[in-house]
């Protein structure tokens, strides 16, 4: 049902999303015939521009921005810019992209960061090097007054803080009881963090990192002792299934994706869900799920454009 007031703690009044988001069983032979229930937690249904976890992550950080700018950065195919975007367009917020490469400045935009110009955000590009320490506040600070953004609200790349996280608690509060395993794809971990905290007891929350680099399981740790103060839920990573890193997406995988597309009717986002999916067929495979159990696999997006 879609909310007619404000979407719940800490969300902005005026983005009415479809929360909880809609639970729906598939049947699939390369599960079914281990004896393991898939489930898909329609988190692509939540709003048809602030999609899954983007939603979950902005609206807390959205409801404290008070009317100033929201400053954010991505890479050239950031989702979370895209919804940043979007988001500033539908609450009239003022919205500044940093978009990791300069050597982007001077081409035309992709279809990406197309969209995002559209949506009325400024995209202020920096070099790579700047770009890995934007998180030093000398770097930050310089960062914001070259994007002439010194009064604006900053959210971290991806949109993983402890408002983030706790945003995402309410997906796992969602699937609490509903499921033995909770997999969602990671990419800076806020999502997982949350969702383990939301799950309470009897569920695992299972977390398929997207990019290659082993740094995920101190991120998860972080994010959950700034939320919460310590760590919370029972949670791991598995990270096989990057692919060779973000935004790569081989011949295997894309066949895939469409075949996955043919057997149950559902849209396949390439860069997160596609390799959360490849993840969970894959572990079925292996019998790293008992026979009786259920599985949800958290849908966070969907394929661009």
């Amino acid at each position: 049902m879609t909310s007619s007031g404000p979407p719940g703690p800490g969300g902005p009044a005026g983005l009415r999303p479809r929360l909880p988001s809609p639970l729906r069983e598939v049947v699939d032979e390369r599960f079914e015939r281990r004896g393991v229930r898939l489930l898909l937690k329609r988190d692509d249904l939540i709003h048809p521009e602030l999609i899954g976890n983007k939603w979950r992550k902005l609206a807390p950080n959205l409801a404290g921005a008070a009317g100033r700018p929201v400053l954010t950065f991505g890479g050239a195919y950031s989702n979370h810019l895209r919804a940043t975007a979007a988001a500033g367009r539908l609450l009239g917020l003022r919205t500044v992209g940093v978009v990791r490469g300069q050597e982007l400045a001077g081409r035309p935009l992709n279809p990406s960061l197309g969209r995002c110009a559209a949506d009325g955000m400024r995209l202020h590009f920096v070099d790579r090097s700047t770009y890995r320490r934007k998180t030093d506040p000398r770097t930050l600070a310089a960062v914001l007054r070259a994007a002439d953004a010194e009064d604006a609200l900053v959210v971290p790349e991806g949109g993983s803080n402890s408002a983030a996280v706790c945003g995402c608690r309410a997906l796992g509060e969602e699937l609490a009881g509903r499921a033995d395993v909770a997999a969602v794809a990671c990419g800076t971990g806020g999502t997982l963090a949350g969702l383990a905290a939301g799950l309470g007891d009897g569920t695992r929350a299972l977390g398929i990192p997207v990019l290659k680099g082993g740094f995920l399981p101190d991120a998860v740790r972080a994010l959950q002792h700034g939320a919460f103060g310590g760590p919370r839920g029972d949670w791991s990573l598995d990270d096989r299934f990057h692919f060779g890193g973000y935004a790569r997406i081989t011949p295997e995988l894309e066949a895939f994706a469409e075949d996955f597309e043919h057997r149950h009717g559902l849209p396949v986002e390439r860069l997160y869900v596609a390799k959360l999916l490849y993840a969970l067929v894959v572990l079925a495979g292996e019998d790293a799920f008992p026979r009786g159990s259920t599985v949800a696999a958290v849908i966070t997006g969907r394929p661009f454009p």
